[in-house]
């Protein structure tokens, strides 16, 4: 921006004589030599080529000239700050003077019509707080102690989406600019805005992501029955509106959505092939098989890498039974013998040659070979045994192979989403990590948490918690249902009271707390007013505004305070 506000845009030399002034170079023909402006303290009068004290080294200086010296420093072209803004300003004026007037653009399309229902009325107030990220009403205090509004918008987005809702259109451009700025917001924010988020992110670059993203909400889509509606649109549409027809229409039909596909895929880009193909995970089934297959001659390595995997979560697909007879020839009750190669055939099936710097070779091939084959061929080839009896078994050859085996057991029960051998692979939740049957590592144990059902899921979280505290819990606790079950958030709060009690600061705890927030059953708020007051029982009263103590009491008066907010919050959000 210009000084004045004016945009650097060059005007359109006028040929012969006319009234205005070539490119703001010099006064409009026929104007004396006078000429005002202003700049701010008053009116500034310029007589000939000098402004009002301006000096002569600027003199009639072009507005590139003047860029120049404002960046280089007024002290090398010898003019003062003062004579530089002069200048400025009178060129600001010429060149405006110099614009001729541009005809308007065309009116663009109305918004498509959204037909969900807008949310009740406290609820559209209560989203412009959270998009504003102001304090709650009542919430005061030290501001240590008010809710995190801008946490708790992902939720406000989630449920009402649950509700159909819409989002109430004035919110929109403050949704979109949220979405912007935060990527977790995208899929929910794009679903509410709907057709509208699309239709204003066309006539504004800064949303230029919405129209590349892959949320539902794409606006009206056509009926999957109506063949000729969903063939233009997947011609015709915008990647996000395709994204969002290609499920609707694998939910109508899934082998009508593989079909369209084909139509298309040879001209698709390779990241598009790519997110078109990541879509297939929902609702995976064998009809899915051929197109996958064909897929694994894909020009592009990330392509072919994915259609691998999806073929492997098939345990009665074609991939699925070649790397099946290989891991068996590898692993059996004898020992471990991992591959002395990897031919063309494994390369086809999505075996990445190169391993990553400090692996070998053969246990990198091993390792994929493994993760890639169904876990039910391992009842057969040891002799009937159980997930758990497996996972148990000595491996002979050494720990270490130990370890690449049961890691990429753990890889294949994550990706086959089998609960017995996650279970079997996690072992008892108050066993020390160390000595975990499958691996010691949290960030695979979240995964193998997230196979199991949701009540065993949190039922095991509450028993590590327990057993061990919190302070490895983080992981596991992002992978349980929200909002937390009895069992798991009365396991939370008990931790977190016992960590007060032994005198540790809330700030060790900060990644569970901020979690609890957002997580914790809103009905906890009583026991955890319980826990307040406990804290607030001090012999020494100076002990309540200063050390741990004062610290805690805070962050639970945050925590309280937060979670009657997400009630009032959901309450709002009920229909009426």
């Amino acid at each position: 921006m210009k000084p004045g506000g004016f945009c650097e845009r060059q005007p359109r030399k006028l040929k012969g004589r006319a009234t205005g002034h070539e490119s703001g170079s010099g006064p409009a023909e026929g104007a004396g030599p006078e000429h005002c402006t202003t700049r701010g303290r008053g009116t500034v009068t310029t007589k000939g080529t000098k402004a009002g004290g301006v000096s002569a080294g600027l003199g009639d200086a072009d507005w590139q000239e003047l860029v120049s010296v404002a960046l280089l420093g007024t002290g090398r072209r010898k003019a003062s700050p003062g004579a530089l803004l002069d200048a400025a300003a009178v060129q600001t004026v010429r060149r405006r003077a110099g614009l001729r007037p541009a005809e308007a653009g065309p009116r663009p399309d109305p918004a498509p019509r959204d037909p969900r229902p807008a949310p009740p009325e406290a609820a559209r107030r209560r989203l412009a707080q959270l998009l504003a990220g102001r304090a709650g009403a009542g919430s005061g205090g030290r501001r240590g102690a008010a809710p995190d509004l801008t946490e708790l918008l992902p939720q406000w987005l989630a449920a009402a989406g649950r509700h159909g809702y819409r989002a109430p259109h004035a919110l929109v451009p403050a949704l979109l600019d949220a979405a912007r700025a935060r990527t977790d917001l995208r899929a929910p924010a794009l679903a509410l805005a709907g057709a509208r988020g699309l239709w204003l992110a066309r006539l504004n670059p800064d949303w230029r992501f919405a129209l590349r993203g892959g949320a539902g909400g794409a606006g009206e889509l056509p009926d999957p029955q109506d063949r000729a509606a969903v063939e233009r649109l997947w011609q015709e549409g915008l990647f996000a509106e395709r994204v969002a027809l290609l499920g609707v229409v694998r939910a109508h039909e899934p082998a009508a959505a593989t079909r369209l596909l084909t139509t298309t895929w040879a001209t698709e880009r390779a990241e598009d092939r790519l997110m078109f193909l990541d879509s297939l995970r929902v609702g995976l089934t064998e009809g899915d098989e051929p197109f996958l297959e064909a897929a694994l001659g894909d020009r592009s390595r990330n392509v072919r890498a994915t259609a691998a995997e999806l073929l492997s979560a098939l345990p009665q697909s074609a991939l699925a039974g070649r790397m099946a007879e290989r891991a068996l020839a590898c692993v059996g009750p004898q020992g471990v013998n991992p591959p002395a190669e990897c031919d063309a055939g494994m390369l086809r099936d999505g075996v990445v040659e190169r391993p990553p710097a400090g692996r070998g070779e053969r246990a990198w091939w091993l390792g994929q070979l493994v993760e890639a084959a169904p876990l039910s061929c391992w009842r057969e080839r040891f002799g009937g045994l159980g997930a758990a009896e497996i996972v148990a078994l000595p491996v002979v050859g050494g720990e270490s192979w130990r370890e690449e085996l049961h890691a990429a057991w753990c890889r294949a029960a994550v990706r086959q989403r089998d609960p017995q051998w996650a279970k079997a692979l996690l072992g008892a939740a108050s066993a020390p990590p160390a000595t975990a049957p499958g691996t010691a590592s949290l960030a695979e144990r979240a995964k193998l948490l997230s196979v199991l059902p949701d009540g065993e899921r949190a039922q095991w979280v509450a028993e590590f918690i327990r057993a061990h505290g919190l302070s490895e819990a983080f992981q596991l606790l992002g992978v349980c249902l929200v909002p937390w079950a009895g069992t798991l958030g009365r396991a939370v709060v008990d931790a977190l009271d016992a960590a007060r009690e032994a005198g540790s600061y809330p700030w060790s705890f900060s990644g569970v707390m901020g979690l609890a927030e957002r997580c914790l059953d809103p009905a906890e708020a009583e026991r955890l007013e319980a826990v307040v007051a406990r804290g607030a029982g001090f012999a020494d009263p100076a002990e309540a505004s200063s050390g741990a103590a004062a610290y805690w009491a805070e962050a639970f008066q945050r925590l309280v305070a937060t979670l009657r907010l997400r009630a009032a919050m959901l309450a709002e959000l009920a229909p009426a």
